[in-house]
């Protein structure tokens, strides 16, 4: 296993890893749920935990997003989430009540999640609700990987500890620090961009 994800084996690494998948900066696809899977194949008597854990760390990390999204406004927000995406976000938010609005967080990759909450803290979609909804469904998802490792926990391990997975498992590493490192530069670009007149 490379140790860069040998780091995160364990039940805080689940907390950090879930909180860093919702972030702006940070590009993990898939890295939160095969996490859970590994940890609670592994652990079949803690299978209830690390989905509670990666809940957690992912709300508290769309919390910041959303902060985030409330503080730039609808109007700051265009220098981050482009036009076309903000007008299709704006129009589902008017359609769509704040429950409605959390449901992406059941969605996988390539479901641009982060600068979905982002958009949601922009337009005020009613907090309280929103992250209640939002917490229901990570723990819906991240839940059911965890009773399907723990119904197939030993063939899952057998897969994980392979060398093939090995080899998956350093190009996801390799692949998330060069999407970290793309959408450092792309925030940053964003950043300095002029607003558009109201």
């Amino acid at each position: 296993m490379p140790a860069a994800f040998s780091f995160f084996l364990s039940w805080w690494g689940a907390l950090l890893l879930g909180a860093l998948d919702t972030s702006m900066l940070i590009f993990v696809p898939f890295g939160v749920d095969a996490l859970v899977i590994f940890l609670a194949a592994r652990r079949h008597e803690l299978f209830w935990l690390y989905p509670l854990l990666a809940t957690v760390g992912s709300t508290a990390g769309a919390a910041v997003t959303f902060w985030l999204g409330k503080q730039a406004g609808e109007h700051g927000l265009e220098r981050l989430v482009s036009g076309r995406r903000l007008k299709r976000m704006r129009d589902k938010v008017h359609k769509s009540g704040a429950i409605a609005m959390a449901v992406p967080a059941l969605f996988p990759p390539p479901f641009p999640l982060s600068p979905f909450i982002l958009t949601c803290g922009a337009l005020e979609v009613e907090t309280e609700r929103f992250f209640t909804a939002f917490s229901a469904m990570r723990l819906l998802r991240f839940g059911g990987e965890a009773i399907l490792a723990l119904v197939y926990g030993r063939g899952i391990l057998r897969v994980l500890q392979s060398n093939t997975f090995q080899h998956v498992i350093a190009a996801f590493i390799v692949i998330a620090i060069l999407g970290t490192g793309i959408s450092a530069i792309l925030f940053w670009r964003q950043t300095r961009r002029p607003l558009r007149p109201a």
